[in-house]
């Protein structure tokens, strides 16, 4: 995910945010993400989500809806 630094960016702000420590997670985000970690791909995957609720906000803006 190198090649999308927002989402990566945002990916590892909820891996902070979500496993504060090594009592929740093991590795520290950089290992998790060369790994594919259970921990990082759920950090991933509720980055996407976010980005597609945004997505769908702005959308429903630029329509008058919100």
């Amino acid at each position: 995910m190198h090649h999308d630094t927002q989402l990566r960016d945002a990916a590892r702000a909820i891996y902070d945010a979500v496993y504060p420590g090594e009592e929740w997670a093991p590795l520290p985000f950089e290992d998790a993400e060369r790994f594919g970690s259970v921990h990082y791909r759920n950090a991933v995957d509720a980055a996407r989500k976010v980005r597609l609720e945004f997505a769908g906000d702005l959308g429903a803006r630029q329509l008058g809806l919100f």
